[in-house]
């Protein structure tokens, strides 16, 4: 494809920049500064070096399951991880003709709109991944080259030859998570990423140099980036860096561009007043008169940038159709690889996994939920193409290292198991990004009281409806020796309040099979997944107990005929319910025991079918060993809430169990007392 001459890239800059100021004056909010500096290498970049096909952007829906009809797996990744500048990106769509409209942009930031203030995966076609919260969107588009160079590996070097673009701000790269991720693709030596840092040296605040004076090139050079330096409104020098870092296959790059804030505005640009308010009216306008802007009215866009659009648009469609029929001769040569990709991208899930998964692990009579876990990866990663994932440096503990897999290496993406090192916040945004493309299955591990470190990832894969698997360890207090710090007490509630994530908690094996099964048929929402630390007895259930009442989130695993008093117990505890409930029983006061894996799917349930399991009006207990906070849900207001409400201490789990009350004795007399009072 020809190179855009100079002339046409500037006139596309000034209309990116006049539509990004003003979707933001039209809505009275958002932020103009940024669209504004960027305007020049975005551009260049959309016109002449990202590959893309704005008739296949992906997945128009977060909710789907499944890679799109919609897609195009040759396709280059745009990550805006600036996305207060989303302005910029909506106005790139828009005249790249993507469905996104005039008055799409005229909507910025409106009710029902498909421009939100930040992207949104799913809610505008061409938005890979959803960002906002800074350093994010970096993070992702490591996950996104990790993900192609995966798919190159085990398929076609020549067809995932694909390549992430990205735009990251000051912000970005202040971010903890942006350190963790650039780090990881340095050692990965992922060449298939390019970054443009838009250097503009203001942030919210004034200045960056009241917060913000290392040296950014240094530190990438450090991490084993390609970088440079160059002026971000010189065409020449923008497309002569970004020849050298596509050119640049064995490191990430990053190109510095030295950019002004709010470029064009008389009086705003280079301050701090651009970056997150309106120009306003008067300035808008004279800022229309500062660059030449021509066109009569709001929302216009020059013919001649229409047709140059449409000409580059035509041409990589051109590119996306000998890609697909290169694509199809390589199905056509590669039958078996063709049958696992499709397989792969499907998301489809084998009964023999099911039955393996049910098979293997109900029998265990006692052992670590975690050791349990891990042998189900082990079945997982057999049966599924696209399961893959890893550990924040505690595979042996996690029990999570695929064993007949090698490691994802620098010189070899064959294996799958990835070895993202003591990084919690850049492990759940790359697996993250990995999900975002829906050909993978991919799953984080480490203890969950880290689980705190990961929230912002979690929380973003349940808001774009991604299927990320979190897999946490040493669920409770029966850690032990390693104390407070280590000991999770508000996290298993923590994680239940994140909408459209699903919280495993099984207590047996049986359970552990379900809760992967669960998951892994998922794919429109994470689940996390917690397990023990210390072993756990296989579960006593009744005659007429089928493993399909697991599946409700919610079964009576004992007293079925029992219906006015019941103890409802997760995990570790459900042992313990079963004991007690037994001595309860044969000393006159009956109890049915309900386990609860997973209280989302329960929830989900219909009232009656809640009911056949809890039966409305019964007393209830809740027996977990977390905060009793959430529990009144399941308990009522006049339940009894068994939990433990302050912080651990080092000393054996037995030891602390038997501190804590969470013995048989102990909440056998909890529960004597509750009902005489």
């Amino acid at each position: 494809m020809a190179p855009s001459s100079d002339q046409q890239l500037e006139l596309l800059a000034k209309t990116l920049r006049i539509l990004s100021a003003e979707a933001v004056e039209q809505a009275n909010s958002g932020h103009p500064g940024m669209p504004m500096g960027a305007a020049d290498y975005a551009a260049l970049l959309w016109s002449d070096f990202l590959r893309f096909d704005p008739t296949a952007p992906g997945s128009a829906s977060a909710s789907e399951g499944g890679a799109s009809s919609h897609d195009w797996l040759g396709r280059d990744r745009f990550v805006l991880s600036a996305g207060h500048g989303s302005a910029l990106l909506y106005s790139l769509l828009h005249l790249f003709q993507y469905e996104v409209s005039l008055d799409d942009l005229k909507q910025f930031r409106q009710w029902e709109s498909i421009t939100p203030g930040h992207p949104e995966f799913g809610m505008t076609p061409g938005v890979e991944t959803t960002t906002g919260p800074l350093g994010q969107g970096l993070a992702n588009g490591v996950g996104l080259a990790l993900s192609e160079k995966l798919l190159a590996e085990r398929y076609s070097q020549e067809l995932f030859g694909n390549r992430v673009f990205g735009i990251v701000s000051d912000g970005d790269l202040m971010e903890g998570v942006a350190a963790e991720a650039a780090s990881l693709a340095g050692h990965l030596q992922l060449g298939n990423i390019t970054y443009i840092y838009d250097d503009n040296e203001i942030s919210i605040g004034g200045g960056t140099d009241v917060c913000f004076t290392e040296n950014v090139a240094q530190r990438f050079e450090s991490y084993g980036w390609h970088v440079q330096k160059c002026d971000g409104h010189d065409l020449p020098a923008l497309r002569a860096a970004l020849t050298a870092a596509v050119a640049e296959s064995g490191r990430p790059s990053i190109i510095c561009a030295c950019t002004t804030i709010g470029y064009g505005s008389p009086t705003k640009a280079d301050t701090s007043g651009v970056h997150g308010a309106p120009l306003g009216a008067d300035e808008l306008a004279a800022t229309k008169k500062a660059l030449g802007w021509e066109e009569e009215g709001s929302f216009s866009v020059p013919e001649a940038v229409t047709a140059f659009c449409q000409e580059r648009v035509q041409a990589k469609q051109a590119e996306r159709q000998e890609w697909e029929s290169a694509f199809t001769k390589w199905k056509s040569n590669n039958p078996e690889k063709a049958t696992q990709l499709s397989a792969q991208l499907a998301g489809e899930v084998p009964e023999a996994l099911s039955e393996e998964l049910l098979g293997t692990l109900s029998g265990i009579e006692k052992e670590a939920t975690r050791g349990i876990s891990g042998k189900a990866i082990q079945i997982l990663a057999k049966h599924l193409p696209g399961f893959l994932g890893g550990s924040a440096d505690l595979e042996p503990s996690n029990k999570t290292l695929i064993k007949e897999s090698s490691d994802i290496t620098a010189t070899s993406f064959a294996g799958k198991n990835i070895r993202f090192g003591v990084r919690e916040h850049a492990m759940g945004a790359m697996v993250n990004g990995l999900a975002y493309t829906k050909s993978w299955i991919p799953f984080t591990a480490t203890f969950l009281v880290f689980a705190d470190y990961m929230r912002p990832t979690i929380r973003l894969a349940a808001l774009s409806h991604l299927q990320s698997l979190f897999v946490f360890t040493h669920d409770s207090f029966w850690v032990g020796e390693d104390g407070p710090t280590h000991e999770p007490i508000e996290h298993i509630h923590s994680l239940r309040i994140i909408p459209n994530l699903d919280v495993y908690r099984p207590a047996d094996g049986m359970e552990v099979a379900i809760a992967y099964e669960m998951a892994i048929r998922t794919k429109n929402r994470p689940s996390a997944l917690l397990f023990t630390r210390q072993n756990v007895p296989q579960i006593e259930r009744g005659t007429s107990f089928s493993p399909d009442a697991i599946r409700q989130g919610a079964y009576v695993v004992s007293g079925e005929q029992v219906t006015d008093r019941v103890i409802v117990a997760t995990g570790s505890e459900v042992a313990i319910a079963v004991e007690a409930a037994k001595n309860l029983t044969e000393a006159g006061t009956p109890f049915r025991v309900v386990s609860a894996p997973c209280l989302e799917q329960y929830f989900r349930l219909s009232a009656e079918d809640q009911a056949a399991i809890i039966p409305n009006g019964a007393r209830v207990v809740s027996l977990e060993a977390g905060i009793t906070t959430g529990w009144e849900r399941v308990t009522g207001a006049a339940g009894l809430q068994i939990g433990i409400d302050h912080y651990g201490a080092s000393a054996p789990g037995g030891t602390l169990a038997e501190k804590y009350g969470f013995t048989t004795s102990a909440v056998e007399q909890k529960i004597q007392d509750w009902i005489k009072s």
